[in-house]
């Protein structure tokens, strides 16, 4: 073969070969996006709870958020760590349903303590965003209720269109209600009643939850197992003994149910990531949930069902994780 008709191999541009790690094929969401789409989501709810409680809903989120925000960028000053990470919206987002676990009467102080316990003993002390193991808003709302039970169950009546609703009486909430003071289902559907800032209007919570979802921001698996397992299980203790306990569609409106089965049993860092998983996720805080409303000693079981859960989403990972692409079972070989 003459030197004429010999092929002559092109190298690539080494300059331009790029060797990275992998994901290499990333989407357009942002964490700050995602927080901005669950702010929106959140706000159908918010603007409910201050209709309904007045203006001192909105003093209780306005301080809780920028709490959060506060401790977020005093926790990294000292832990001498960048300090803009407050911008990416996750603190002011767990400052927001921080929030809505709290009665429109909590005094100041709870916001700020609840606020300093959600960002460092929920999420910084375990390494900050994305390796939190438990929910920071709920964790926050737990250690409060365990240190202050009766402030913490200290509920305002509601006054729709009355800002100065803070002035009103206490009153119950409705999953402590038994007999003829048991609320109705418009009231429990459109927010009339007592509760935390994020425990009265379903309608509002369903609004967000469906923009959510159209976003596809949550996993549908969570919130619907969820909702239906509570469903299912007090439907039947209703059946079989009415007087233990309301009948389903009152648990599926009261309470925390639908601001935990769409904004907190679905934050993306504590819960499984396979629909599998989800689904078993959800079926296991309604299974919690509703155990403790009908035969526990306290009325709600939100936000301890979630907790629980989210300390067994590894497991729920581990044993729900698909195969890889080509993955062949060897077969041991038996004893001779």
């Amino acid at each position: 073969m003459s030197e004429s008709e010999t092929t002559v191999v092109q190298m690539p541009d080494a300059t331009k070969l790029v060797v990275s790690n992998s994901p290499h094929i990333r989407g357009g969401e942002t964490i700050s996006k995602i927080m901005v789409q669950v702010f929106i989501a959140l706000m159908p709810a918010a603007i409910a709870a201050v209709w309904f409680f007045g203006l001192a809903a909105l003093e209780v989120m306005v301080l809780c958020v920028m709490g959060c925000m506060a401790v977020e960028v005093l926790w990294n000053k000292a832990a001498k760590k960048p300090s803009g990470s407050w911008k990416d919206g996750s603190a002011a987002l767990t400052g927001l349903l921080l929030a809505m676990n709290l009665s429109s009467g909590a005094p100041w102080w709870i916001c700020i303590l609840g606020s300093l316990l959600a960002i460092v003993l929920g999420k910084q002390l375990f390494g900050g965003l994305g390796y939190n193991p438990f929910n920071p808003a709920l964790v926050a709302r737990v250690a409060l209720l365990i240190g202050f039970p009766q402030l913490m169950t200290s509920w305002i009546a509601p006054q729709p269109g009355n800002w100065l609703a803070c002035d009103a009486l206490t009153g119950a909430t409705p999953l402590a209600a038994t007999g003829k003071e048991l609320a109705s289902i418009s009231d429990l559907f459109y927010g009339n009643v007592g509760g935390c800032l994020g425990e009265t209007s379903a309608l509002a919570l369903l609004l967000g939850g469906a923009f959510l979802l159209f976003r596809r921001i949550i996993k549908w698996q969570i919130p619907a197992s969820f909702i239906a397992t509570v469903a299912i299980i007090t439907g039947l203790a209703h059946h079989v003994n009415p007087e233990l306990t309301p009948p389903a569609l009152y648990h599926v409106l009261a309470g925390g149910l639908m601001i935990g089965a769409f904004f907190m049993a679905t934050d993306m860092v504590t819960s499984p990531m396979t629909a599998n998983g989800a689904l078993i996720f959800g079926v296991g805080c309604g299974v919690i949930t509703s155990v403790i409303r009908v035969w526990g000693g306290y009325p709600e079981g939100v936000s301890f069902s979630i907790l629980f859960m989210n300390a067994l989403t590894p497991l729920i990972d581990r044993y729900t994780i698909g195969k890889p692409f080509g993955y062949i079972r060897i077969k041991k070989e038996t004893a001779q």
